[in-house]
């Protein structure tokens, strides 16, 4: 069945049938925001800030809960230690096809910022214009790995498990398939910053200066290495989600950066 905009439902891609939300106006109508959650999001744990989003900029807004989180289909465990790069480069450019997008911009928080910038230096997608990139992870931190250790005892021997429960239907498979991973010898290698190297289009990069999960060093190299227009938001009193601990700052941000790039492109399509 065809995905209807407007819906809360379900799309098919990467093989497996995914959870979905739309907000505001359709692909055909406005430039739309596809929204990439962090690695225990889902659709539901982005609470009101996608309608809010749709709000503020006038663009239509998608949300869809990854293979193994909130009602989405379970996922075989373990994850493979290249997940965001198979998420990026194998589900992500079917997902865009199916609902239809024209053009727009990425949106992801943590680990979906990571896939975001992945696709965006890794896919030939002319329909994606920019990308915003929350807490974004492009290596391994020491301090990092610590919470996210920290996280694995919260979820053996504390509420972390019954918490996940109520918004992922396999909160095993999809709290394992994200620590696990993180937490594996063989990831405290893991970088993927090359992908900055090739990204061609404008970048929106915001960090919380208390975050637990990744030092400045995660925004500042994009700063350092990407060839295409970079704004920095770095956010006091912030830890690791911007959206939920600043989100009067963040929305106005992603809102002045929408309009920038719809002005720039109203401005080609005047002078072509």
């Amino acid at each position: 069945m065809a995905f209807e905009w407007g819906s809360s439902g379900t799309i098919d891609a990467g093989g497996a049938t995914l959870e979905c939300a739309s907000y505001g106006p359709a692909p055909d109508k406005a430039p739309t925001l596809v929204l990439l959650h962090e690695g225990l999001g889902c659709v539901a744990l982005w609470w009101d800030f996608p309608d809010k989003l749709a709000a503020a900029t006038g663009w239509g807004v998608f949300v869809y809960s990854r293979q193994g989180y909130g009602q989405s289909d379970p996922v075989s465990l373990p994850r493979p230690l290249d997940f965001m790069t198979r998420e990026a480069k194998d589900v992500l450019p079917g997902l865009l096809d199916t609902i239809g997008l024209e053009h727009g911009v990425l949106l992801g928080h943590s680990d979906g910022a990571t896939i975001a910038a992945i696709y965006g230096g890794s896919v030939i997608d002319h329909r994606v214009r920019g990308l915003i990139l929350m807490a974004p992870h492009f290596f391994t931190e020491a301090g990092g790995l610590a919470e996210i250790a920290k996280a694995k005892e919260a979820y053996d021997s504390g509420d972390l498990k019954e918490k996940l429960g109520k918004y992922h239907r396999d909160p095993d498979g999809a709290f394992r398939g994200w620590n696990d991973v993180w937490l594996d010898d063989g990831f405290r290698d893991w970088d993927v910053a090359d992908v900055i190297d090739y990204l061609r289009i404008p970048v929106l990069a915001i960090q919380g200066r208390e975050d637990q999960y990744g030092t400045l060093a995660q925004v500042e190299v994009i700063e350092e290495r990407t060839y295409s227009p970079c704004d920095m938001l770095v956010l006091d009193d912030c830890k690791h989600s911007p959206h939920q601990d600043q989100p009067d700052q963040v929305i106005a941000a992603v809102a002045e950066f929408t309009s920038r790039l719809a002005r720039i492109e109203a401005a080609e399509v005047e002078i072509a």
